[in-house]
This record gives C-alpha cells, sequence and structure tokens, in this order.
C-alpha cells in the first residue's frame, strides 16, 4: 500500500539522516556540493523546498553563519528535526505543501532544494516553479539537485506504475502519496523555462542525481 507523503517520513524521521547519507550514491558529495553553490553574504536569504531534517543546510551554515532559511516541508516530525538540530540559526520553518505555501515576491536571494521535486509531474512543477521565480530577488537563482530518469521511456513508465497502483488501491487524486516519478533532466530544464527562469544548467551529477542552477 503506498503510504502519504507526510506518513511516509514522519515513520522514518529517525534514521532518515543515515539512510541519506549512507544509501544514495553521491549523497556523500552532493549535499556539500549544493550548499557550496549558495549565497555566501552576510544574512543571506534562502528558501528550501522539501527541506526535511536539513542535510544540505549542515554544510551551508559552516560557509555562511548568518543565513536567513526558510524550510518547507509537509512532515512536522522533519521540521522539529531541523530546528532541534539548529538552534541557533536564523531558520523559519513551515510545516505544509510548498505548492499551496505563498513564497512572497522579491524575497530570497536563492532557493534550493534538494532530493524532493521527484514525485511530481512536469505539468505540476512549471506553477511551482513560476511562483518560486517570483519569489527571488531580480538576481535571485535557484539550485535543484534530485533524482532523475535517465530516459524518457523510464519517465514514462514511473508515471504509468502510479497510476495504476492508485486505481487498483482507489486513492483520492488530492491526496500526496509517496512514490518516486522522476523526470528526465531535459524536461526538468523545460518546466524550469517554461516558468520563465531564463537560463537553466546542469552543474554536476552523480548517477541518478543530478544538481540543475535556474537563474531569474
Amino acid at each position: 500500500m503506498l503510504e502519504k507523503m507526510d506518513d511516509f517520513f514522519t515513520a522514518r524521521v529517525n534514521g532518515y539522516d543515515e539512510h541519506m547519507k549512507n544509501n544514495i550514491e553521491g549523497a556523500d558529495s552532493f549535499y556539500k556540493y549544493t550548499a557550496s553553490l549558495l549565497p555566501k553574504e552576510k544574512n543571506a536569504n534562502v528558501l528550501d523546498l522539501g527541506c526535511g531534517t536539513g542535510l544540505e543546510l549542515e554544510e551551508f551554515f559552516s560557509i555562511n553563519l548568518s543565513a536567513k532559511v526558510t524550510g518547507i516541508d509537509l512532515t512536522k516530525a522533519m521540521l522539529d528535526s531541523l530546528k532541534t538540530k539548529f538552534p541557533d540559526k536564523d531558520i523559519t520553518t513551515i510545516c505544509g505543501s510548498y505548492f499551496e505555501v505563498p513564497f512572497g515576491v522579491d524575497i530570497f536571494d536563492a532557493a534550493v532544494s534538494v532530493e524532493s521535486l521527484h514525485h511530481f509531474t512536469k505539468e505540476e512543477k512549471i506553477p511551482l516553479y513560476t511562483k518560486l521565480r517570483k519569489s527571488l530577488k531580480p538576481d535571485g537563482y535557484f539550485i535543484l539537485t534530485d533524482y532523475f530518469a535517465d530516459l524518457d521511456e523510464q519517465e514514462v513508465c514511473f508515471r504509468q506504475e502510479l497510476l495504476r497502483i492508485r486505481q487498483e488501491q482507489n486513492l483520492p487524486d488530492d491526496v500526496f502519496y509517496h512514490y518516486d516519478t522522476p523526470l528526465t533532466v531535459e524536461h526538468e530544464k523545460e518546466a524550469l523555462l517554461a516558468a520563465g527562469f531564463t537560463q537553466v544548467e546542469e552543474l554536476c551529477s552523480w548517477k541518478a542525481t543530478h544538481t540543475l542552477r535556474a537563474i531569474k
């Protein structure tokens, strides 16, 4: 049975950091690499989509002690762990869906998301990315490090299997369930460009995980 997204991560919060660091190829590098791309200016304001327990923030706060972070996540247990991990940092946490939470306009110097957005379609992401782009300052940018499909056929297969399971289990369409349906890198780029980002480039990759930078 598929689990609701927040239930899935609540049940796994205690071993989440260890699992992510030890079981995903490249994780020993890509969290640090992602953090190194975030702004180093004093009091930089960063939005983190699907922040979880803040694995990417561990390195970021060692680089930028004065950074301000707004972290959005569906799972309260993850956010509680994040706040416990960084009690002295300027972190605002929002428990909710980043599809629904307002981001504001011209607020953030940069945004970041790591291993979170591979559950959604291109069509679902375009309005999210449009909202995200508007929330960035004029020279802002978005760093996305995520799991991607290798081929178009693989992307289609993931999505069809999810739809089959949802129908088989009679699951409602308006509830998030945990099942990986990654896009290809090219389709992710297309979603970001369709949302109005002026430039999208791939910076690095570790097998199925790639880092993209989208510039407002």
